[in-house]
């Protein structure tokens, strides 16, 4: 296998198909296809089903993938590091997330970029996506983690470089380590009807997490604007809220996280990383950092 083999695996898998992976990449359908053969080779069995509109991994070709993004998020950081020690980055870098991102990514992905670049200090702020995105637009800021597009319509990405993070945990619940549903692995939309919901609350027009899409008339508890304040809630068993997989890792003692199995937002487990179109040697740095650091989460 190789790096280049592998980054072409990652990218077909993301986008589920040849032509977009080509674009996406630089290359031709055909070199694409050719990546792919041999990388099929040397796994020693198909990785991608063809189907008549683009392809799907197979099992062993999401194995791949998945496996791929970690070592790929190894190797830019490696560079990135290399490019660091070479071209020394010093300075302030404002870096600006949604709340969610802020809770475990973003921390994480700011304690990397310090470890790799000493000299480069980076301020986080927090702000709903359409917020960030007006902060990058007058240059107050140089990075932004902002919801997938679709919370944030493409039109509103327009001029801007944008890419795609994939999350392994996809959206989820939190509960209280006592309610009926602690003790699952995972649910699904229909375990969630008749719950009472702790939901946000915040400026009109801004996105807010509400109860769980597609419920019949769901029962609304408490609407707050801060997370600890949700799960603090929650904790207390006073309902349960919608939290994005990626701030898993963030609830307290008395909650518990879990996936739920729902077709119509299972595709939601990533996020957008925003710079301006020309971004400078410290944004870049940023995004490699946190890139890295999302290839690091556990599923």
């Amino acid at each position: 296998m190789t790096l280049v083999g592998l980054r072409v695996v990652h990218e077909v898998a993301r986008l589920g198909s040849f032509s977009a992976a080509a674009v996406s990449l630089g290359y031709t359908q055909s070199a694409v296809s050719r990546q792919v053969g041999a990388m099929e080779a040397a796994a020693g069995t198909a990785l991608f089903e063809r189907l008549a509109r683009g392809v799907r991994p197979t099992a062993a070709g999401e194995v791949v993938a998945r496996r791929a993004g970690r070592v790929l998020g190894e190797v830019d950081g490696a560079l990135e590091e290399v490019s660091g020690v070479r071209d020394r980055l010093a300075g302030r870098l404002v870096v600006s997330c949604f709340p969610a991102a802020a809770a475990v990514l973003l921390p994480r992905a700011i304690a990397l970029l310090g470890q790799r670049h000493p000299e480069l200090r980076a301020e986080l702020q927090e702000a709903a996506s359409p917020v960030q995105l007006r902060r990058l637009r007058a240059g107050r800021i140089e990075v932004a983690l902002v919801a997938t597009v679709e919370m944030v319509p493409e039109r509103d990405l327009a001029g801007l470089r944008h890419e795609a993070v994939a999350i392994p945990r996809g959206p989820g619940i939190a509960v209280s380590t006592g309610h009926r549903l602690a003790d699952r692995e995972a649910v699904t939309v229909a375990d969630l009807a008749g719950e009472t919901w702790i939901v946000g609350t915040g400026p009109a027009g801004e996105p807010q997490f509400g109860p769980w899409p597609g419920l019949d008339r769901p029962r609304i508890g408490h609407a707050v604007r801060s997370w600890p304040t949700r799960l603090g809630l929650v904790a207390a068993g006073m309902g349960i809220t919608r939290l994005p997989g990626l701030a898993a890792d963030s609830v307290p003692r008395g909650v518990r996280w879990l996936p739920v199995d729902d077709p119509v937002t299972r595709s939601h487990g990533s996020l957008e990383v925003v710079t301006a179109e020309q971004p400078s040697a410290a944004a870049r740095a940023m995004v490699q950092a946190v890139r890295a650091e999302a290839s690091r989460m556990v599923p």
